[in-house]
């Protein structure tokens, strides 16, 4: 299941749950589509690969699978 990381790793822009600017790669790395398209041109710069929409889990999911709340910030930013 999808973590649905509450923020963009570079950032750290807020991401909720619903969010539409929300994108992640294979591995769930997690940054808003501003970041995304602009700084990193459509490359993961964790593991290389390339962003698609994050899913929406609808809220009535949400209360017995709630979106992750730990935060992920690359340490030198993007």
């Amino acid at each position: 299941m999808l973590e649905l990381r509450p923020n963009c790793e570079c950032c750290d822009k807020d991401l909720p749950p619903d969010s539409s600017e929300a994108v992640i790669c294979s591995f769930e790395c997690t940054f808003c589509i501003d970041c995304a398209m602009g700084v990193l041109q459509n490359h993961c710069p964790n593991c290389g690969g390339n962003f698609s929409a994050r899913p929406v889990r609808p809220k009535s999911l949400l209360e017995k699978n709630p979106a992750s709340t730990q935060r992920v910030l690359k340490n030198n930013g993007c």
